[in-house]
């Protein structure tokens, strides 16, 4: 039997590494109640070679322990619920007695039952049932303690002996998942121990210490994966989910770090920011669980704190998500040491085993403040679903919008959300569904309450400050068709979400096929056929023609395919054509003739053949990480359009390149010579597209003259303590703005008039009415904000103000959005505009 404290060995490879532990080796962190340890199963030292807490741990040497322990203890099952897009796997444990393993599907199917038949659960039953604990770490890979801390934890609950854990395991299952980012835990870890000599370097000012862009914090894609619990757009995300929704725990948590001159947090958050749609009773939950993580920091003489700095509004977040589906989310913050030593004022030194061991003593007193409260939290579970349904419905319509309605639908059948066939003609803000052409989602289903929190509108709160956005309304993020309907109407078979639609209409064409604009992968459609070596159209204007034998009405943005192109046979044009409607859902319409009945006909000299572009991204210092991987997953991985990231510190020649696009940034890295050498490029047929911060410094820097509108400085002497939250009140954090477009422009092409966008920042454009055609789109004059928090001083500067703006340069184009049309992956709605620009950049 081996005797040790679970962290006496991440103590000592701090005193390995020179480091001064706050805890002394006389007294190292034990879990109380803990007798011994088996020595049958590895430790992390046996199996990796060091200490925990003496290096940066690797995702691949991760899933080696979590193998070797779970090929040791029948406590431990491992598993993998997807991979990243590096390719990594993504890697859990199963955790309880081998009593609860030999009957492992037994108890699953029984915790499923609180939320899908809570009415049959009876409170004998819950005394019965063990309490499903998830507990996850990491999801930001370079806040890289939390997932050291699972391992050791791992090695805990499968080695330590007594009537503590025993009780435990008996009592509960362990989701154990301790790597939610192995892409960005590999980039950050590549780069602390590359960097590290024989001791570690406590000075901030070490290259060990100052990580570079884009840092290790995100994914691949450069994504933050913490963000996307409820959208699940992301491999990552919807690898986790499909795992967490076959489990449905009644305690999640989420293990981050934060900056070194802080202390610990747990929640409960802000109250005043909790999400309304979360019943009082989770909350209340939270507090009582806070008492276990007091508890146990106090005995080890940490400090922390709660009801500060984080909020409960936000469901994309790993602490918040699980508050709308019956169960309880708690965020945990460590004070980061990055490296293995740093130095801080708050702290004096604080190391990376210290940071271990205090992720490590809220992972065990959230273990045991699950088995205290165990009949409470699965009984708040069934209650949390047996409560009475709200009425009503939403109809997600499958017309012009249908690709993005059947995203939508997707993104909730992810959450479990069910939705059935239309099977009545339903009228609803002044549309008409009909039968067989829209889903239903009922509000009176398992989950119910998360439906409304992904669909509403919100305007009213009771606070002005967010930790996150304001405003995520699913109907309006992704651009679909949605209505909101009183009674539920007839419905049908439940439907499962797939992206279907795509057709040839009248078969083999003699002259050519019209594809209209609309659908969401149009534009993958027109790389399709341009990289079979298909000469497309554009048609600027509408026009009627012959399909069929009937006659069809074809809007501006409609792609013109010629039948017969040179060396290119019929056949072959139209396989490519038929492989388009297949693969990226759009509709395409075999033409009669050349000669339409009325507007242009087919061959007119206004409609220009397309140009494939050469896609260049600025991605470096200098530009937000965030907005480059957005743009870069949305051309690259949805799209499948070949994206050069250069750097702007070493901006290289452009010529080659059609279209350069500046994501959100500060750009502070380019000279004045590269200003320069951009503006010629420019004039000489370059299409620079500017998004958020990008377009701001594009109009700065005298791409495009676009003044901003001021607003006058706040001159209201308040009282100190409240000036931090009046300032705050005055930030636009992210809402959902009524954009007023000219669907005349091919910037607009695929749109209406009206486009929900989000937006953060209150920088906008002042209007240009001596220039006509610059402002293709302009913020709402009356009521600007659809869904979201905005002050009234914010609301009148943003009313009316420019938003998309267009405009020539000699021979080339500028195009500048303020908001961020690509926004998280899952703002299909405006998507579409930064495609126009990418495709339709040079036609205006």
């Amino acid at each position: 039997m081996l005797r040790f404290s679970v962290l006496a060995a991440v103590l000592l490879a701090a005193t390995a590494a020179g480091a001064q532990p706050q805890v002394p080796l006389a007294t190292p962190y034990a879990v109380e109640g803990t007798r011994g340890y088996d020595a049958s199963i590895p430790t992390p030292q046996a199996v990796l070679g060091y200490t925990i807490g003496e290096r940066h741990t690797r995702p691949e040497e991760v899933i080696r322990y979590v193998e070797a322990v779970a090929a040791a203890s029948p406590r431990v099952e491992i598993g993998f619920h997807g991979t990243t897009y590096e390719g990594r796997r993504l890697v859990h444990a199963i955790v309880t007695s081998p009593a609860n393993h030999a009957r492992l599907e037994t108890i699953r199917d029984a915790n499923l039952m609180l939320s899908e038949s809570p009415e049959a659960v009876s409170d004998s039953e819950i005394a019965a049932m063990p309490v499903v604990v998830y507990q996850g770490y990491s999801v930001h890979g370079n806040e890289a303690s939390g997932t050291e801390a699972a391992l050791v934890y791992l090695y805990h609950l499968a080695a330590a002996l007594g009537p503590e854990i025993d009780a435990q395991l008996a009592e509960a299952v362990v989701l154990l998942d301790p790597m939610l980012n192995p892409d960005g835990r590999d980039r950050f870890a590549d780069w602390v121990n590359g960097y590290r000599g024989a001791s570690g370097v406590a000075d901030p000012q070490n290259r060990e210490h100052r990580e570079p862009w884009p840092n290790g914090r995100t994914n691949h894609y450069f994504f933050d994966i913490n963000r996307d619990w409820l959208p699940t757009e992301l491999k990552e995300s919807q690898g986790r989910m499909a795992w967490w929704h076959t489990w449905r725990p009644q305690v999640s948590t989420d293990h981050h770090e934060m900056g070194s001159e802080s202390t610990f947090f747990f929640q409960p958050g802000i109250p005043s920011r909790n999400n309304p749609n979360t019943p009082e009773a989770t909350y209340e939950l939270t507090g009582a669980i806070a008492r276990y993580h007091a508890d146990e920091l106090d005995r080890i003489g940490q400090f922390y704190y709660s009801e500060e700095s984080f909020d409960d509004f936000y469901y994309g977040k790993g602490s918040t998500y699980p508050d709308v589906n019956g169960a309880v989310g708690i965020l945990f913050e460590q004070a980061s040491s990055r490296a293995l030593r740093r130095e801080t004022e708050a702290n004096g030194e604080l190391t990376y085993a210290v940071t271990v061991r205090n992720q490590l003593a809220t992972s065990v007193s959230t273990l045991r403040a699950a088995i205290a409260l165990r009949q409470r939290l699965l009984t708040h579970a069934r209650d949390f679903y047996a409560e009475d349904a709200a009425s009503g419905a939403y109809v997600i319509g499958l017309g012009e919008s249908r690709t993005r309605g059947q995203a939508l639908a997707q993104a909730l059948s992810r959450s479990r959300v069910k939705m059935y066939a239309l099977e009545q003609d339903v009228t609803a803000g002044g549309r008409t569904y009909r039968a067989g052409e829209a889903y239903v989602v009922p509000l009176a289903q398992t989950q119910g309450r998360l439906v409304k929190a992904a669909m509403e509108r919100v305007l009213t709160y009771t606070d002005s400050l967010f930790y996150d956005v304001s405003a995520w309304t699913f109907p309006l993020a992704y651009g679909a068709d949605v209505a909101e309907v009183s009674r539920v109407p007839r419905m049908g078979a439940e439907m499962q979400p797939v992206y279907d639609g795509g057709r040839v209409v009248g078969g083999q064409a003699r002259v050519a096929y019209a594809i209209p604009w609309g659908r969401y992968f149009a534009p993958r459609a027109l790389r399709r056929m341009q990289e079979a070596g298909l000469r497309v159209r554009l048609a600027k204007s509408p026009f009627e023609a012959a399909s069929g034998g009937s006659r069809r009405q074809f809007d501006r943005g409609t792609l013109i395919v010629q039948a017969r192109q040179g060396e290119i046979t019929p056949d072959s044009v139209h396989a490519v054509v038929m492989r388009a409607a297949e693969m990226d859902h759009v509709e395409a319409y075999a033409l009669d003739s050349g000669l339409t009945p009325s507007g242009n006909d087919l061959g007119s000299n206004d409609w220009p053949v397309l140009v494939a572009p050469r896609v260049a991204l600025l991605a470096g210092e200098g530009t937000s990480s965030y907005g480059v991987g957005e743009v870069w997953h949305l051309l690259s991985e949805r799209f499948g359009q070949e994206v050069s990231l250069i750097d702007p510190a070493e901006l290289p020649s452009l010529d080659g390149y059609t279209t350069l696009i500046l994501a959100n940034g500060s750009y502070n890295s380019l000279s004045d010579a590269d200003i320069e050498r951009m503006k010629a490029w420019v004039r000489g047929g370059g299409v620079v597209i500017g998004l958020q911060g990008g377009a701001l410094w594009a109009a700065r820097g005298g791409l495009l003259t676009s003044p901003t509108r001021s607003s006058p400085p706040d001159s209201t002497a308040y009282p100190y303590a409240e000036r931090d939250g009046a300032r705050g009140a005055q930030a636009l954090g992210g809402s959902i703005l009524d954009l007023v477009v000219d669907p005349t422009h091919p910037l607009a092409y695929g749109y209406g008039a009206r486009i929900p966008v989000f937006k953060s920042g209150t920088a906008v454009f002042a209007p240009d009415s001596t220039n006509s055609g610059v402002d293709v789109g302009r913020y709402d004059a009356q009521t600007p904000v659809l869904s979201g928090y905005a002050s009234g001083a914010v609301r009148q500067r943003l009313a009316g103000a420019a938003a998309l703006r267009a405009s020539s340069m000699g021979r080339g184009r500028v195009i500048l959005m303020d908001f961020n049309p690509a926004f998280r992956a899952f703002w299909y709605g405006t998507d579409g505009l930064l495609l126009n620009a990418v495709y339709f950049g040079r036609t205006f």
